[in-house]
């Protein structure tokens, strides 16, 4: 860095923090990109969903969804993996302790940033955690829809690797439901299609 921003003690944790987060581009999820070619990265993924939320956000029940609030935090509610790793949705297991990894995960990488960036970043990221204001139940529907989508045009790729059942996939896709309740209609449709073309168990 040049010395007058090395001599700026919070523009360096800033771009401390940016330049650490580059390294959400290598964390790989199990989800294959639309083409199939390859597995989709965590970063990739959060820019996805992103753009998901403002062209989707017409769709959300009234009152609308606070849409620069959302896109911050689906912007960031991945970063933790860059140290917990990405558990899968299915994996019971790699839930028992996931919790713990990314908390421990939040406390250092927002704790890069300057202490009122680090608190305000830091509550955003649990606010979609914990999932109880419209903003982050609509972020949440998002997440969980994207990858439906694309294990639906990959002949349910991760589905089928890990053995999943249409149970499974509608618990996971639940928040739907009340988030947007058109994107639910529409997710019941396509896990219907799903199971009839062998892409999920029917049980």
């Amino acid at each position: 860095m040049s010395d007058n921003v090395a001599g700026d003690v919070r523009l360096q944790r800033q771009l401390s923090f940016l330049l650490e987060i580059d390294r959400l581009k290598q964390v790989l999820r199990r989800t294959l990109i639309v083409d199939g070619s390859r597995r989709e990265n965590d970063a990739e993924h959060s820019w996805h969903i992103a753009l998901y939320a403002a062209i989707l956000h017409e769709h959300a029940p009234d009152p609308k969804p606070e849409l620069g609030r959302v896109i911050r935090m689906l912007l960031i509610h991945d970063l933790v993996e860059i140290d917990a790793g990405d558990t899968f949705a299915y994996d019971t297991i790699g839930y028992q302790d996931k919790a713990e990894r990314e908390e421990a995960a939040a406390t250092r990488l927002f704790g890069l940033l300057p202490e009122d960036q680090a608190l305000e970043w830091r509550a955003l990221w649990q606010e979609f955690e914990e999932g109880e204001t419209a903003e982050a139940r609509y972020a949440a529907a998002l997440d969980r829809l994207q990858p439906m989508l694309h294990n639906f045009h990959t002949d349910g790729h991760s589905w089928k690797l890990n053995g999943v059942t249409l149970s499974q996939a509608v618990a996971r896709l639940r928040v739907l439901e009340e988030a947007c309740p058109p994107l639910w209609t529409f997710a019941t449709d396509m896990l219907r299609q799903s199971v009839e073309r062998g892409y999920l168990k029917e049980e």
